[in-house]
C-alpha cells in the first residue's frame, strides 16, 4: 500500500480537544502515522492541500443501497403506503444484476459527497451482489440482508420462512463479516417489528450475542406503525425490543421519532444507538425526532440519509443542515449547533458502529478515512473570521468535496 502525505491543509480533527489547525497528515499502510506542521516524510504520493480543508470521512448509519434505483419512483406517500404500494413491489422485482448496480450507484453518490462508511440494509434476496459491489468499491460498510417472515401486505416474493431467513443471514455473515481486512462487517437486519415474528427477533438477539455483531432495524418511525405494534405485542416498539433482549449497545435504530419517556430511558440505559434521518422523516411526513432531548440525555446519536426513494439524495451535507435547522423553530436558534451536528456525522457515527477507536476523527493510529474539501467557492466564501465547521454544516455541499480517501486509498480524486 502506498504512503501518502497531505500537506498544508486546514485539519478539522474532531479529536477530544476539537483541534483545528493548519498542517500535514502522513499515512502509511492505511493508517495515520503522523500529524503536524512541515512534516519531512518520504511519501509515495504527496497532495498539496493548501487552501483546502481535511475532515474525517462522513459515517452514515442508515442507508438502503438496494433502493437507489427507485429514486423518484415513490414520492409523496407516507411510510406504510410507501412500503406497500411502491418499495416492497420494487424490491421484489430485483435480480442480482439490478441489486449490484443499485448498490454501485448509491456508493458512487456516497463517495462523491464525502461518505466513507455506511450502515446498509439490503432487501430479502440477492444480498451477495450488494456485498460484491461494496467490496469492489472501497467503501467501508456494515451491511446485511433484510429479514421479513411475516406481514399480510408483504409480497409473497419477499415473505421468508423464519429458518431460511436466519440461515441465509448466518451464511452471509460467515462469508462477509470482517472481509477485506475488516473493511466490511455484517449486521443482522430485521426490517421492523411489523414484518418479523417474535421467533425471528429472539433468534437474531441470540445470534448477535454469539457472533458479537450489530443489529440494524427501524423503530418508532410512524404513528400508525406504533399503533399496529401495540396491537400485536401489547407494547410500544422500544419496550418490545427491550423485552426481547435486543436493546443494547449492538443495536442501531433508525428514526426513533415517536418515543415516550419510558422508551427514551430504555435507549439511554441500554446504550442503544439512534440514527437520525431528517430528510426521510420530513419527506414521508413521519415527524421530527426529539434529537435535542436525546442529546441532553447522552444518547448515542448519528446521521443517515435512508434510501434514495425517500430522500432523494444520499448526501450528508443535506442531512447535517436539515438536522440543525428543523429543531430551531421549536427549541430556539442555539439548538443543534453546527459542531454538535458535525459530531453526529463523524465521531458519533463511529461510536454507533463500534469503531470510534479506528475512525471518526483525525488522530495518529486511526485509519485514514479522510475527505478533502475546497471551501473556496462562491457559496462557502468568505472564510475570514468564520467558524470552519459552521461553513461546512450550513453552507457547504457535495460540490465542495474534491477527494475521498478510505483506508489510506484515494477512492475519488479531484471530483
Amino acid at each position: 500500500m502506498k504512503s501518502l502525505l497531505i500537506k498544508n491543509a486546514q485539519i478539522i480533527t474532531m479529536n477530544h480537544a476539537d483541534e483545528i489547525f493548519t498542517g500535514d497528515i502522513f499515512i502509511e499502510n492505511g493508517i495515520i502515522s503522523n500529524i503536524g506542521k512541515n512534516l519531512a516524510c518520504d511519501a509515495d504520493q504527496i497532495i498539496n492541500a493548501e487552501n483546502r480543508t481535511v475532515i474525517p470521512g462522513f459515517i452514515q448509519t442508515h442507508v438502503h443501497l438496494c433502493q437507489t434505483l427507485f429514486r423518484s419512483r415513490a414520492d409523496d406517500l407516507e411510510l406504510l403506503d410507501w412500503l406497500k404500494k411502491r418499495i416492497w413491489p420494487l424490491e421484489a422485482a430485483h435480480d442480482e444484476e439490478s441489486i449490484y448496480y443499485s448498490a454501485l450507484l448509491g456508493i458512487g453518490e456516497l463517495i462523491e459527497s464525502g461518505t466513507t462508511t455506511i450502515v446498509d440494509m439490503e432487501t430479502v434476496h440477492h444480498t451477495e451482489a450488494a456485498f460484491q459491489a461494496i467490496a469492489g468499491s472501497g467503501i467501508r460498510a456494515l451491511s446485511g440482508k433484510v429479514m421479513m417472515d411475516r406481514g399480510d401486505d408483504v409480497p409473497m416474493e419477499l415473505r421468508e420462512k423464519t429458518a431460511d431467513s436466519l440461515q441465509e443471514s448466518v451464511d452471509l455473515l460467515e462469508k462477509w463479516h470482517m472481509f477485506a481486512n475488516g473493511r466490511i462487517q455484517y449486521a443482522f437486519s430485521p426490517r421492523f417489528v411489523l414484518s418479523c415474528t417474535e421467533e425471528l427477533l429472539k433468534e437474531v438477539q441470540r445470534l448477535s450475542e454469539i457472533y458479537q455483531v450489530k443489529v440494524h432495524t427501524h423503530a418508532a418511525e410512524n404513528q400508525e406503525e406504533i399503533m399496529l405494534v401495540e396491537q400485536q405485542t401489547g407494547m410500544r416498539n422500544i419496550e418490545y425490543l427491550d423485552y426481547l433482549g435486543l436493546a443494547n449497545k449492538r443495536l442501531i435504530l433508525a428514526h426513533c421519532i415517536w418515543l415516550d419517556e419510558k422508551e427514551k430511558k430504555i435507549i439511554k440505559d441500554r446504550g442503544v444507538n439512534v440514527s437520525h434521518c431528517p430528510g426521510s422523516n420530513l419527506k414521508l411526513a413521519s415527524g421530527i425526532a426529539d434529537i435535542p432531548g436525546l442529546m441532553e440525555m447522552g444518547v448515542s446519536l448519528s446521521l443517515g440519509a435512508d434510501g434514495a426513494p425517500c430522500n432523494n439524495n444520499l448526501n450528508m451535507f443535506q442531512e447535517m443542515k436539515l438536522a440543525a435547522l428543523i429543531q430551531k423553530p421549536k427549541h430556539g436558534p442555539s439548538a443543534m449547533k453546527a459542531k454538535e451536528v458535525f459530531k453526529m456525522a463523524t465521531i458519533g457515527g463511529a461510536k454507533a458502529v463500534g469503531l470510534e477507536k479506528e475512525i471518526g476523527s483525525i488522530e495518529i493510529g486511526k485509519k485514514a478515512d479522510l475527505v478533502i474539501l475546497n471551501l473556496h467557492h462562491f457559496h462557502t466564501f468568505p472564510s475570514f473570521e468564520a467558524d470552519p465547521i459552521s461553513r461546512i454544516v450550513y453552507s457547504a455541499s457535495r460540490d465542495n468535496v474534491e477527494t475521498t480517501i478510505i483506508n489510506g486509498e484515494i477512492i475519488m480524486e479531484n471530483h
